[in-house]
């Protein structure tokens, strides 16, 4: 076992020590957006509620599971409710994707603005605290236009440094607006945001709502304004996907990547040497478990349970009687 686990370590230190003057080919060094840039990035999401705002960035860093997502919804789209809560646990995506199913529209966005999807996640990962900081500025700037109000569809609390959207019910409205007006007059000619309508929608001034959706437990994202960043709420996230986690931290898990390159070298070594210590610490543990069942002095075989032995079913009167044994007695 120690030198199957000595194996795994050296492979993993030897995967990711730095080659002395290897550079990887046409990988320079991931630059930080600038403002402009995650202001157009960010556009066209900030005026969603906050919950479904967070799982949107979460999901954003798993890019061809988003795309996976949102073929399977479009092909199953008589599966709602209940039903669908039961076939998602099926699903190998996660969480955060699978928690926009019931948000068939945004999904579809997703999935047709790929690049912009992609994007919008390696600047959640590498610039969060900006992400979050611009979505803020950008609220104050709709609010202040006009467009961001308390409606039937949705509750917007203003304070001197945060704005909150919330559900106004329990249905959950997706808003539809042009970036390029809700927050008043567009101020970067060059990073104009595109805008999404979904199919049959009827373009209005302003913003407007998509078909309310009632989601319950799906919706368990949440943002830590003041903290920059996101958060779970756990008791409907273990609802939900039927666990048992405890962390409100939300931390991205590299194995749902799918190969999908990151855009900062710094980031990918990160989440690429966590991957790797995942793997070694899986094979540690098999290897742990196997040891334990060799060394068990009477252990059965995996899988075979432990029955009685054939003399103790005689004994027990279970097995056939023999001569000169208790059937012989008078």
């Amino acid at each position: 076992m120690k030198s199957k686990v000595l194996a795994a370590l050296l492979s993993f230190f030897l995967a990711f020590a730095p080659a002395a003057g290897a550079q990887s080919a046409g990988a320079a060094p991931g630059r930080p957006l600038s403002q402009a840039e995650l202001d157009q990035l960010l556009a066209p999401v900030a005026l969603y509620p906050d919950a479904l705002l967070a799982q949107i960035l979460m999901a954003s860093t798993y890019p061809l599971e988003v795309v996976s997502a949102a073929r399977w919804v479009k092909q199953n789209p008589a599966i709602t409710g209940k039903a669908l809560e039961d076939a998602l646990q099926k699903q190998p995506w996660d969480p955060s994707v699978k928690s926009l199913a019931p948000f068939p529209t945004v999904l579809a966005m997703m999935n047709e603005k790929l690049e912009w999807t992609q994007q919008l996640g390696d600047a959640f990962l590498g610039q969060r605290a900006e992400v979050m900081k611009t979505v803020q500025v950008l609220r104050r700037k709709a609010h202040e236009a006009g467009n961001l109000k308390t409606t039937r569809e949705q509750k917007v609390v203003v304070d001197p440094q945060v704005i909150v959207i919330e559900p106004a019910t329990t249905v959950v409205y997706v808003p539809v607006y042009d970036p390029r007006v809700a927050y008043g007059t567009w101020w970067h000619a060059a990073y104009v945001p595109y805008y999404y309508y979904p199919p049959g929608y009827v373009a209005r001034p302003g913003v407007g709502f998509a078909a309310g959706i009632v989601v319950g437990a799906a919706l368990w994202g949440g943002c830590n304004w003041r903290g920059n960043d996101v958060n779970i709420n756990v008791n409907h996230y273990n609802q939900f996907n039927r666990t048992n986690i405890t962390r409100v931290n939300w931390q991205h898990d590299a194995g749902h990547r799918k190969g999908v390159p990151y855009r900062d070298p710094a980031i990918a070594t990160r989440y690429e040497r966590q991957q790797a210590a995942d793997e070694v610490r899986k094979e540690v543990r098999k290897e742990q478990i196997e040891d334990r069942a060799r060394e068990a002095p009477n252990a059965d075989p995996p899988g075979k349970g432990a029955g009685p032995r054939p003399r103790d079913r005689d004994r027990d009167g279970d097995g056939p009687e023999k001569p000169g044994r208790r059937g012989d007695r008078k």
